[in-house]
């Protein structure tokens, strides 16, 4: 299991566009990743249930990727979210 945090930069937070993208590139891996804030937790492959945590700008998250390519799953997310939110 590889777990991380990530306080979200981007302005509007985890909307539409990045979240879709998100999802495509946690869909990428056969892992499951999931993402939690405070007490709500999602699966990253799942859009809805990702927009519906409503994630805004200084939320701190935290990632969990569990499975046979958690590591590189861990880093693409990582750096996906470093890169986009």
């Amino acid at each position: 299991m590889k777990q991380f945090e990530y306080t979200i930069q981007d302005a509007l937070g985890i909307h539409a566009r990045p979240a879709g993208l998100l999802v495509k590139e946690a869909k990428g891996f056969s892992s499951t990743a999931t993402i939690a804030k405070g007490d709500k937790k999602s699966d990253m492959r799942k859009l809805m249930a990702l927009m519906g945590m409503g994630i805004k700008q200084g939320d701190v998250v935290t990632v969990t990727v569990e499975g046979e390519d958690e590591e590189a799953c861990a880093a693409a997310l990582e750096k996906f979210l470093t890169e986009n939110l």
